[in-house]
């Protein structure tokens, strides 16, 4: 018996060789139909025997292509019709959009061998690319993904590509990228000034320069990348000193694992990542005596290491036989990435000496994702190319909703149905440029998603732009969420848990609703709403701003708290090196309350540790000096942990950490090892923080525990924390979709809005 039925496909099926694939499965069982792009995915119509078409629907899902990513298949019987065989249809566009976008793949190993292939028409062409691999995000202005509708609209196939991309079994059938170099983009050698220099070989006079320590701005995928070679410190100290990036480490990019196992210790899980098809940057512990300059990453025992992701990558390595190249982001410290060529020129002609650039345009800017493996999961540290667009799934329906973010490290969501949609890291919210970046994120995402927001929801900061961006919109109903309540949010939408829990948040900053300045939190906490149970006591930050780039300030504040003013007399180094006119003078700062708001920071505590035992008192980059402190104690195997006193006030638990500065400075007068130091710290803090959360589960009969904060990003407290926490029998959940620091706070926004009520 013949039947006929209309099959509709939700998910991440354009862009990804579905359809070819759906071709393929229908016409090797002799089944009539056709199927099309449309804009909640795609639509299929099969007819055939009985049990063919029922044998192609169940197959549909379960062999679809490996990028694919299939939310929801609809199938309905229809009228018997005449085909003549299957085919791939036009795009039917006209309605509400739900297909989702696919995030920008690695060059697969089908066209990296084809790039090296002397006998391949596509031999060193620097834009090769096929169905299962290539820009998708970055180069789409709208949806449905077709070749009209992307940058790729501007260079019309020529015989070959055409009939390749029109043949069910080529590769490269319905590849909207797919370009050759008679067709498609092409490589520019520019100098400083944006002149095109004469090159028969763009990659090699790149190399050249390359070779002898220039910097080189180079255009990829998401934007531009400054490169120089790793291990030549000159070069390195130059693209430093250019870029104003005093010490925040660098990204290194190296040509396969091999090269990676000579700079970092790589086991089974850093070669899958390092090879997955988003290729991100992965942190990974450094060789002791890697052959690489030192001020690639100073004072960390971590590396941020990437294979080659474009044809461009690929090529530059190659020519060059490079160990290693640094490849950091294209701008001026904390300005979003360039992507055009001009905008580059203008940009970073001050910091680069070459530029390498092409005529396929950038539509949007996308940074590189940085992650980590630890406590035997996926670490988001930065959530952008190769993961964004793809959704976080929700484990129910929320409203059409905007979440802004915050001012650090921020992005923006959109919800609609059981999706969020993340953009990518936009970065800190301090200048015009990254303002408008953030405008860009807002109009591109919701237009090609067709989503226009019930609500926003923002920071409850008021002197953050993306607050102030909210509160100027008219005609939608805007929501405050606290900074804190926001993280929590976070973990429970990424892990679906319903239900009050006790939330651990550690972070640097944060608007309290007290007015002080929180990031030493435990809450109890639902989407709904949320109580504190606990904090770090206050202590003040003299100078307000100036506190988190000097942490030597927060040195003195806390110990004011622990010994009052007689820690002027202490004999340790710290206060031998200390001005005492400043120090008096910070001391009269705090007394009068003169610029000096009160803080539970966990990042200011950090700091101070880091300040008294002669590892940081000023920072250049936001964490330094707890990344440095965390760097000391992975040094160290010491087992014992410093105290902290946790006592009751208005019912509420605090952390007293007047205990803590006083063994420090038993051991600093002891002349006790800073690795040592550092590690008993990072022991005695999570063992409060164990204390803490057994505590507040026998108050409140909770067991199920999130945490969420950047201060998670340190490994030694995040791994020893679960451990025993699961030992202890809570049950722990924490991010991996999402970064645990502010890069996540917007899906947590998103969350607490739709549980918010009319006013």
């Amino acid at each position: 018996m013949q039947v006929r039925k209309e099959i509709q496909v939700a998910g991440i099926v354009q862009g990804v060789g579905f359809r070819p694939y759906v071709y393929r499965l229908a016409t090797d069982r002799k089944l009539g139909g056709n199927i099309r792009n449309t804009a909640a995915g795609v639509s299929i119509e099969i007819q055939g025997p009985q049990e063919l078409v029922e044998d192609f629907v169940s197959r549909l899902p379960k062999d679809a292509p490996a990028l694919a990513q299939i939310t929801q298949v609809s199938v309905r019987e229809t009228a018997c019709r005449l085909d003549r065989g299957f085919e791939i249809r036009s795009s039917h566009t006209g309605q509400h959009v739900s297909a989702l976008i696919a995030p920008d793949v690695a060059t697969c190993e089908d066209c990296v061998r084809e790039l090296f292939d002397l006998r391949d028409r596509r031999y060193h062409y620097p834009f090769i690319n096929c169905t299962n691999c290539g820009p998708r995000f970055t180069i789409l202005r709208d949806v449905p993904y077709d070749r009209p509708r992307t940058s790729m609209s501007g260079f019309p196939m020529c015989e070959q590509c055409r009939a390749e991309y029109e043949d069910p079994e080529d590769r490269r059938f319905h590849a909207q990228p797919n370009a050759c170099w008679k067709c498609g983009p092409q490589l520019e050698f520019w100098n400083p000034q944006g002149h095109a220099l004469a090159a028969s070989d763009p990659v090699e006079a790149a190399v050249e320069h390359l070779r002898l320590g220039e910097v080189l701005a180079v255009k990829g995928l998401g934007g531009f990348h400054l490169a120089a070679d790793a291990v030549n410190a000159a070069a390195v100290e130059r693209l430093r000193e250019r870029k104003r990036r005093v010490a925040k480490p660098f990204a290194v990019m190296v040509r396969n694992l091999e090269a990676a196992a000579r700079f970092c210790d790589i086991d089974a899980e850093a070669r899958r990542l390092l090879t997955s098809r988003q290729r991100p940057i992965v942190l990974l512990p450094k060789i002791e005596g890697a052959a690489i300059a030192e001020s690639v990453a100073p004072n960390q025992r971590d590396l941020g290491i990437f294979l080659p992701y474009t044809p461009i990558h690929h090529l530059l390595m190659a020519a060059g036989k490079f160990a290693a190249l640094v490849m950091t982001s294209g701008n001026l410290s904390e300005e979003p990435i360039a992507i055009g060529n001009r905008e580059a020129v203008d940009r970073l002609g001050g910091i680069a000496d070459c530029f390498l650039v092409h005529d396929r345009e950038i539509l949007l800017r996308c940074d590189d994702s940085v992650v980590r493996h630890s406590a035997g999961r996926l670490r988001q540290i930065r959530r952008s190319r190769g993961y964004v667009p793809a959704p976080v799934r929700l484990h129910k329906e929320l409203p059409q909703i905007l979440a802004v973010g915050g001012e650090m490290k921020n992005t923006i969501c959109l919800t609609r149905g059981n999706l969020a949609f993340l953009s990518q890291h936009i970065g800190d919210l301090e200048n015009v440029e990254s303002l408008d970046f953030f405008h860009d994120a807002i109009s591109h995402l919701s237009r090609i998603l067709e989503i226009e927001p019930e609500i926003i929801a923002h920071d409850l900061h008021p002197d953050y732009l993306s607050t102030k961006w909210a509160l100027g919109q008219k005609g939608v109903r805007v929501v405050g969420v606290q900074h804190h309540h926001a993280h929590i949010a976070s973990c429970l939408a990424e892990n679906g848990v319903e239900g009050r829990v006790i939330g651990l948040v550690l972070d640097g900053t944060g608007y309290g609703k007290d007015g002080n300045i929180w990031g030493g939190e435990a809450l109890y906490a639902d989407g709904g709403g949320f109580e504190r149970g606990a904090h770090f006591a206050y202590v003040p930050m003299p100078g307000a701003a100036a506190a988190i780039h000097e942490p030597w300030r927060m040195a003195v504040s806390y110990l004011a708290q622990a010994f009052g003013e007689d820690f002027l007399g202490l004999d340790i180094p710290f206060v031998q090196r200390l001005e005492r006119g400043r120090a008096e003078l910070i001391l009269r700062m705090m007394d009068q309350r003169v610029n000096s708001p009160l803080t539970s920071s966990c990042g200011r505590l950090f700091d101070a540790v880091a300040a008294l035992i002669g590892i940081r008192q000023e920072v250049s980059y936001e964490a330094q000096a707890a990344m440095e402190l965390e760097m000391s104690g992975r040094s160290s195997c010491e087992t014992a942990g410093y105290p902290f006193a946790i006592r009751r006030e208005n019912r509420c638990w605090l952390i007293d950490s007047s205990a803590l500065f006083g063994a420090i400075v038993e051991d600093l007068r002891q002349k006790v090892g800073t690795e040592t130091i550092s590690r008993r710290f990072h022991n005695g803090l999570v063992d409060t923080l164990v204390r803490l959360s057994r505590l507040l589960r026998e108050e409140s009969s909770i067991n199920q525990i999130c945490l969420s904060g950047g201060t998670f990003n340190n490994s030694l407290v995040f791994e020893q924390l679960i451990c025993k926490l699961e030992s202890d029998e809570f049950e722990v959940f924490t991010h991996s979709e999402v970064s645990a620091g502010d890069g996540g706070l917007s899906l947590g926004q998103a969350l607490v809005a739709a549980h918010s009520s009319p006013s």
